[in-house]
């Protein structure tokens, strides 16, 4: 677990553009559950989600065509919820920062850090604005 004060303006830069920030497994399963799309994004402290992870999935969310819901979970904080969200996402290995597209409660598209690391945030948001074109 990681101190409140230095997570949060890592939070905010998802939940002001939009997100909402999950803490528990069951808001999990309320936001990923049913009809629509979901985008999950699993934040963490690490560089990669600075530099990367976290603008890209500004970037993309500001795209015309976005899923219906635009949720957040911390890794390092809230273990229920992060555990929670990446049980739908398998069968990918637990990862941070990590993004996962869901259509009525299926995962359709995930970008793993490995995917994250080192890439431009503009080339990460490209990608899920594709995803997004194609499932949303």
């Amino acid at each position: 677990m990681y101190p409140e004060y230095l997570v949060e303006p890592m939070r905010k830069e998802l939940t002001n553009v939009g997100f909402e920030e999950l803490k528990n497994a069951e808001e999990v399963d309320q936001a990923i559950k049913g009809e629509g799309t979901v985008l999950v994004v699993v934040n963490s402290v690490c560089g990669c989600a600075a530099a990367n992870a976290r603008p890209a999935a500004r970037a993309a969310a500001a795209h015309e065509k976005h899923p219906d819901k635009l949720v957040t979970v911390f890794a390092g904080m809230e273990k229920e919820a992060v555990d929670q969200a990446r049980n739908y996402m398998m069968p990918f290995p637990p990862s941070s920062p990590a993004m996962a597209l869901f259509k009525d409660g299926k995962l359709v598209h995930m970008i793993e850090r490995h995917q994250i690391e080192g890439r431009p945030a503009q080339m990460i948001a490209d990608n899920l604005i594709g995803a997004f074109e194609q499932y949303c």
